[in-house]
Formats: structure tokens, C-alpha cells, sequence
């Protein structure tokens, strides 16, 4: 295959390397100030793909040349940075000890962003079947790549793997899908799996507090698109500290329109109201449903073509608020699908903590315990791409099918499935006076209004943020005190109670409008005596604590079809059910547990207007009315217990 290679000029390099031995503390591992100049050789290359389109590619080979080493790829839309022959990433691998172990180092950036050719497609499509060369996706790229590499980088031991966190942790998993046969071994970690259920949307909600990010992903790089080694896309600017407020004054989404208006000099500035300058926009708000382009895009559902010689190890935190979709969906349909290895690991993180080695480790207000990443990364993630890239390569890794954290009894398990074997469904129904009981005591409605004008915050911290993240583990005392959330709560625990895996709401509701979304949240509530750790906010005790365990949204309209929406008939009895992510938690003896359930979560998702509009993207002030919900005492959830 024809390619272009950017020489690396290496001269006085030692000049360029600051003398002195400075090292920083990671966890255990002490780094050298210069420790990848000093002890890797880098280069920049353009590597060609079928297509003739490059992909700009960096390279960070050992100096010490007396051994042959695998090859690691990380494939990225957020640039291979630091770009130029003698500028250095000061870390580099999935973790340290895989560093200075010794491995060949690649990043690069996919099709269309930054310094590689060709166009970007969010979430490109999976293309099947594929007939000629002009048929390209992520699949191809990372076969072409791979191809490339072990046949042009010296001392490669022609063994590959893939890893990456969040959209790289994607990339990964598309590395799979009719994967070279040099590639060995994958970790998608934080993978997203499809955009209506992952980081934008869940369940069909958009997730307002994502607005930021937009531009992101949908800004199209200037001067026709062409390769550009610095930042061409701008995050809107609030200019406000309350972003609850912000959206409230803001009112109807397509009054976020005109924050999508580049003026772009190479091309015609689009219509408000319209088309925008930003292609991600206009694909979320002209596209509210689960409809042709989000399944395209969409790729668990290819996860059957995942080759079986692949090792894969997928990777998740349990609060996880941008991608718990994702990673928990790649593992099961991999499993389903495929016959190769494949395991998972889920920890107490948050998006892609496991990568930091922090002494202790806490998510948002609430402390887990000390050095649970290290011990990920030392004892998991290295042993895993060791055995697969330089090791024997077989099915006795020595890491078990699941290595899963307890959040409640914070403490690691290994398990040979998930979920466990043993596991029952246990049935909670939501009674009158707040009550969580173990069976049907009637069947009555119990009310609350809804006001659009008062959403329930879903944190009670109002900073605007980039992505919101410490929501996953807040305190929930502050949403149990309003009256438009329902609370019902079991006696307390007067023994352990262990939830592994799924959890289905099984809602029966009415409202006077003919739109709803709704929102279940199981809720750990701390004895009063609990000592509170040193981190937390100083409003705040563990006394009382009401921990979040699971949460989601079901945009009402979707409960029947995510591609065919269906209003609601006015105060008529209603069947929604609603599919809470897996969780591993004990809710310990002298504990409670508590489900709450609530019409609004803002601003985490847009407001829905209670009144059935086509598309809420494009909803007028006047659309938006307040509305009484009812939930009968007969809706219950299904609970995953382990015995």
C-alpha cells in the first residue's frame, strides 16, 4: 500500500531535554520530568488509507532497540497533540507501568478531524457489505492502520491492541468489527455505543446539560475542510454561573439556535430557526426520534461482526453519567454475539476516573476508598494487554469474566458471568404514605403537579459546567423535600440487600396533558450516624446521606417505540416502563432504600412541554404547560437481587 512518511529529525537531542531529574508522584510510580524524550524515539506519519485519504499518525517507539515490542493504539477525534518531531506527551499508554514497560506508543487522529484527511462524521456509520474502496468507515481505517504499522515500524512483534476512553473508547470497539488479524487485544473503556441512548440523549431525552459540547463535534473545519494542527470550534459561552436559570430564561430549545451561528467566511451563514453552521445540531434537532440516522450510527448492533481472535476487556464506572449505556451494552452483545475472550470490569467512577491514579477516590461528594484506580491499573489493565500482546494469549488471562466493585460494601468481586449466577428478581411496589413494599397494598393515584415554569433541579449546586458529572452521587435530600417528587422508602434494612444488575420500573401513570417524561431514582439512605469524610461540601453531612444509586429518564412519548412517538391520552392509565442501567450495590443493614419519581430533571434534560408537540426542538413558549401527574400504587420496580 502506497504511503507518506514524515522523517523524524532527532538532532542534538539531548540538547533539546532538560537536564535536571524532576519526577512527580503517580500513585506508587515516580515519572521523570522528560521520561518519554528520554527513553522514546518520535515520529509523525500520514498513513494512506484505501481510499487515498491519510491519517496523520504519531509514533512513540522505545529507544532501547535490543527487543521486539507490541504495538498500542489509541485512534482519537481529540488530536494527537502535541503535534511537531520534538514535542512530547509527558504520559503516554492506557497507564504508567505500561509505559515504562516498554511498548510501541500510536495515537491518531480519525478521518476528518484535526491534522487527517477526508471528511468527519459523527459517529460514522458502520457500513455492511462493503463492494470497492471508496466504502469507508472506522472499520477500515483501523484495519488499514494497523496494516500499515506492523509493516513499516521497526522492532514491532506484530502483535496490536486498541484502547480508549469515551469517544476513543468507541473507536475501539469498532476495532473489532472485521478486525485485522494482527489486533490482539481491545479495551473500550467508556465506550459510547449509540448516541440516542449515550452522552446527547437517554431514552429519547436530550440531554440539555450536553448543550456545551455541541459544538464540539458539529463545527466544520475551515478553508474546505482541510487538515489543522489548532482548535477551529468555540464552546458557547453562558456568561452566567446559574445554568439553571440560564435555560429557564431561555425558554424553548430553538431558542438555542442563534449559539450555532458561526459565520463561517468559506461558506453562507444558514437561517435561525433553520439549518445552522453546526452539522451536529442540526442533526439533534431535526432529528428528535430514534429514526434512520441515529441507527445507522448506532453500533451495538454490529457488535455480531466482532472478531472471536480479538481479546476484549471492556471497561466502566457505575456513575458514570455520560457513558453507562455504552460500555455495559458492548460487554453484553460482544457475549451474546461472540465466541472469543471477553470480560468486564466495572468500578466507582466517574467518566474515565480509572485513568487518574488518585489516593483517594470519590465521585462528586462521596468517598469510595483509597487507590481503587491503581489497583485497576496495576493488577487489571496491565495484566490484561501483558498476557495478550506479549504473553501466551489464551483464555487463562488469570482475570476473571467480571471484576466488579460493590459501591455499598466498597470492595472488589470477581464473578465467572454477569450478572452473578444466583441472581432473583425481587419486585418493590411504590405505595401510599411514601412506603416501598414488598407487595400490592391497593391501587390508588397518588398526584402531583408539575410546573414548568419550577423544574426539579437535578442538582442542587447551580455552576454552570461542561458536562456535569458529581449529580451521579449527590445528595438527594434536596429533591425528597418538594412536592413534586414522590418519595417511598422502605422500613430499615435489617439485613444486607445486594442489587447486581438490571433494574425495570414498572410505571403505571396518567397525566392531564398528553405529554410526560419520567424519572426514577434508587436512592441509598445513610443511617445518621455515618462519619462524614473529609471532602465533602460544607453544607453537607453523611448523616441522613441520600445517595444516588441508579437513575434515568423515559421521555413519555417513546414508551411504546423510540422511533415511532405516540402522545398520551389525558387522564388515562398508562403503562411505562422504564430501563434502569445495571448497578452492583449493597444497601447495607441499618440502611434504607428509597425510590423517588418526578416529571422534570433540569436542567440534565430539556424541559417537555406536557403538551404533545412533533418535535420538542422546535416547540413554541406557548406549547409549555403545567400539568398534574398521577403514579398508581400498583407501579412497582423489578430489582436484581443477589442473594
Amino acid at each position: 500500500m502506497k504511503f507518506i512518511f514524515k522523517p523524524v529529525i532527532l538532532v542534538l537531542l539531548a540538547l533539546f531535554i532538560v537536564s535536571c531529574k524532576k519526577t512527580t508522584k503517580e500513585g506508587v510510580v515516580e515519572i521523570e520530568e522528560n521520561y518519554v524524550a528520554n527513553n522514546y524515539d518520535k515520529q509523525e506519519v500520514d498513513i494512506e488509507m484505501r481510499d487515498g485519504a491519510t491519517l496523520h499518525t504519531t509514533i512513540y517507539s522505545p529507544k532501547d532497540a535490543s527487543k521486539e515490542y507490541p504495538i498500542l493504539m489509541q485512534r482519537t477525534p481529540y488530536s494527537s497533540r502535541p503535534y511537531g518531531e520534538m514535542q512530547y506527551r509527558r504520559q503516554i499508554g492506557p497507564n504508567v507501568n505500561l509505559m515504562k514497560e516498554g511498548n510501541i506508543i500510536v495515537y491518531q487522529d480519525v478521518r476528518g478531524r484535526w491534522l487527517s484527511e477526508g471528511h468527519y462524521e459523527n459517529m460514522r456509520a458502520y457500513i455492511p457489505n462493503k463492494t470497492d474502496s471508496t466504502q469507508v468507515d472506522e472499520s477500515t481505517d483501523t484495519y488499514d492502520t494497523i496494516d500499515w504499522l506492523i509493516n513499516n515500524i521497526e522492532g514491532n512483534n506484530g502483535n496490536v491492541g486498541v484502547w480508549g476512553i469515551s469517544y476513543p473508547g468507541m473507536y475501539a470497539t469498532y476495532a473489532t468489527i472485521d478486525a485485522h488479524p494482527a489486533l490482539k487485544a481491545s479495551s473500550p473503556q467508556a465506550c459510547i455505543g449509540d448516541f440516542f441512548f449515550d452522552d446527547f440523549h437517554h431514552n429519547g431525552a436530550y440531554l440539555l446539560s450536553y448543550f456545551r459540547a455541541t459544538s464540539l463535534f458539529g463545527t466544520p473545519r475551515p478553508n474546505g475542510d482541510q487538515p489543522i494542527d489548532t482548535a477551529w470550534y468555540t464552546l458557547p459561552e453562558l456568561k452566567t454561573e446559574d445554568q439553571y436559570q440560564f435555560f429557564l430564561d431561555k425558554g424553548p430549545l430553538k431558542n438555542l439556535n442563534s449559539y450555532f451561528e458561526y459565520g463561517l467566511k468559506d461558506q453562507p451563514s444558514l437561517a435561525p430557526n433553520e439549518l445552522t453552521d453546526d452539522y451536529f445540531w442540526n442533526e439533534l434537532k431535526e432529528h428528535p426520534n430514534y429514526d434512520e440516522l441515529w441507527q445507522s450510527k448506532g453500533l451495538i448492533q454490529h457488535l455480531d461482526k466482532s472478531k472471536s481472535h480479538v481479546a476484549t476487556m471492556i471497561v466502566g464506572g457505575w456513575f458514570d453519567a455520560e457513558d453507562l449505556y455504552g460500555p455495559l451494552e458492548t460487554y453484553k452483545n460482544i457475549e451474546k454475539n461472540g465466541e472469543g475472550y471477553n470480560t468486564m470490569v466495572f468500578g466507582p467512577w466517574d467518566h474515565g476516573r480509572w485513568a487518574r491514579r488518585s489516593e483517594r477516590n470519590l465521585v462528586g461528594n462521596y468517598y469510595f476508598g483509597d487507590s481503587i484506580s491503581t489497583f485497576f491499573q496495576d493488577n487489571i489493565e496491565t495484566k490484561f494487554f501483558n498476557h495478550f500482546l506479549k504473553g501466551k494469549g489464551d483464555a487463562n488471562s488469570g482475570l476473571p469474566e467480571a471484576y466488579v466493585f460493590d459501591s455499598g460494601r466498597k470492595e472488589w468481586k470477581e464473578y465467572d458471568s454477569w450478572p452473578p449466577k444466583g441472581v432473583e428478581k425481587l419486585a418493590m411496589f411504590l405505595s401510599e404514605n411514601q412506603v416501598l413494599s414488598a407487595e400490592q397494598q391497593a391501587s390508588t393515584g397518588i398526584q402531583f403537579v408539575s410546573n414548568v415554569k419550577k423544574p426539579v433541579p437535578y442538582s442542587e449546586d447551580i455552576k454552570s459546567v461542561f458536562t456535569p458529572r458529581k449529580y451521579m452521587t449527590d445528595d438527594q435530600r434536596f429533591a425528597a423535600r418538594r412536592s413534586d417528587v414522590l418519595v417511598f422508602e422502605t422500613d430499615v434494612l435489617e439485613d444486607d440487600l445486594t442489587l447486581a444488575g438490571d433494574i425495570l420500573a414498572k410505571l403505571k401513570v396518567a397525566t392531564t396533558g398528553d405529554a410526560a417524561d419520567w424519572i426514577v431514582k434508587v436512592i441509598d439512605v445513610h443511617p445518621t450516624d455515618t462519619e462524614t469524610n473529609e471532602e465533602m461540601q460544607d453544607h453537607l453531612k453523611m448523616s441522613n446521606y441520600h445517595l444516588m444509586v441508579r437513575s434515568e429518564v423515559l421521555r413519555g412519548r417513546f414508551r411504546n417505540s423510540f422511533s415511532k412517538p405516540e402522545p398520551f391520552t389525558p387522564n388515562k392509565k398508562t403503562d411505562v416502563n422504564i430501563k434502569l442501567q445495571d448497578v452492583f450495590h449493597t444497601f447495607k443493614k441499618g440502611h434504607r432504600l428509597q425510590v423517588q419519581v418526578q416529571s422534570t430533571w433540569f436542567p440534565l434534560i430539556d424541559l417537555n412541554p406536557q403538551t404533545y408537540v412533533e418535535n420538542i426542538f422546535k416547540a413554541d413558549e406557548e406549547d409549555f404547560k403545567t400539568q398534574t401527574h398521577t403514579v398508581f400504587t400498583d407501579s412497582s420496580l423489578e430489582f436484581s437481587i443477589l442473594r
